[in-house]
């Protein structure tokens, strides 16, 4: 038998090869109780039968090396825990905003709108206006172009700040379009600087998508 065939058939009954832990476990422990063997002479080794066996554990080293990544390998992935597949958020629903003080304001009262365009029906919806308690700063009101009956609306002094607040009712919807929530408060005679005011609108779709938009009043001044 040429040496390419010894290597296929040995590579062949290797990979075929199911080892019986038990059985082999039983033959070391015969091998243990059992007394030493009687040492022969040494036989001279043929120089082509030398190379031919050289071979042979070559090639079963090799078989056995295959044999024992592939059942490592099969080990390591049979054990693994799977890792569950990363699921991305639902992109919000798509919507701009603008922040202005309205131009019927005067030189003691102002009002301050923020302009909200959606482009698809919003189910969840919080918009807050906050107002720094410049020196006279006292709510007179407020008001939104949607149904009041959609809102839960409050107005609240929270630290140097006085806070609009609208929420959207559960089952309500704000369809795609333009819309305002203002408010409106007396301040100091004179010009009110409102560049720190700030507004928050947070935005959720009907598949949970949500989208967040916040920003400040720039420059803009209360006459």
């Amino acid at each position: 038998m040429d040496e390419t065939r010894l290597r296929h058939e040995l590579r062949e009954a290797a990979l075929a090869h199911r080892p019986d832990h038990a059985r082999m476990l039983a033959r070391v422990e015969r091998g243990l109780a059992a007394p030493a063997p009687v040492t022969r002479p040494v036989r001279p080794v043929n120089r082509w039968t030398g190379r031919r066996w050289a071979g042979v554990a070559a090639v079963a080293a090799a078989v056995a090396g295959v044999v024992g990544l592939g059942g490592l390998a099969a080990t390591t992935l049979n054990g693994r825990t799977a890792t569950p597949a990363t699921v991305l958020p639902a992109p919000g629903p798509s919507a701009r905003a603008t922040a202005t003080i309205d131009p019927g304001s005067n030189r003691w009262w102002a009002q301050s709108d923020l302009g909200l365009t959606t482009d698809t029906p919003v189910t969840g919806l919080t918009v807050e206006l906050r107002i720094v308690r410049t020196p006279g700063v006292v709510s007179t009101g407020h008001w939104r172009t949607r149904p009041a009956e959609d809102f839960t609306a409050t107005v609240a002094e929270e630290g140097r700040e006085l806070v609009y607040r609208w929420t959207l009712k559960p089952g309500r919807t704000v369809p795609p379009g333009p819309h305002v929530f203002a408010g409106q408060y007396n301040h100091a005679e004179g010009v009110r600087d409102a560049s720190a005011d700030t507004y928050t609108a947070v935005l959720t779709g009907a598949d949970g998508g949500r989208t967040t938009l916040d920003g400040d009043f720039g420059t803009t001044a209360a006459k």
